[in-house]
């Protein structure tokens, strides 16, 4: 598999129900130091975003139009559009997300990750 569709695999990973809702999958693919900026504006850990996610109410998402930049060795940025479903909790929605992988001892963890919403 090569860069791009493994980074693709993982990224959309995290957009599984199964995987947010299991902190030790998601300790594996999210790195210690890692931070988001949300699309609500709010700044996330990673210990912020597993405990979020316990309690989240799912929306099913589709993500498209992604696109590999490699920064350095080990280091990459994957960015792409995304769709959120619509839920009884809230509407559907478009942004556009970045995340910022980094290679460590093997293994590719997400160290940043930002979604900017869409209004059309």
């Amino acid at each position: 598999m090569d860069l791009e569709a493994h980074l693709i695999d993982l990224e959309t990973q995290l957009h599984r129900q199964d995987v947010r809702a299991d902190a030790d999958a998601l300790r594996t693919l999210i790195a210690e130091d890692f931070f988001e900026f949300g699309v609500s504006g709010t700044v996330w850990t990673r210990e912020a975003v597993i405990e979020a996610l316990k309690d989240e109410g799912f929306s099913p998402s589709e993500a498209m139009d992604f696109r590999l930049t490699c920064l350095a060795d080990g280091v990459a940025l994957l960015t792409y559009r995304a769709h959120r479903g619509a839920t009884a909790a809230r509407p559907a929605a478009d942004s556009l997300r970045s995340s910022l992988w980094r290679l460590r001892q093997g293994k590719w963890q997400m160290v940043f990750h930002q979604g900017t919403p869409l209004t059309l």
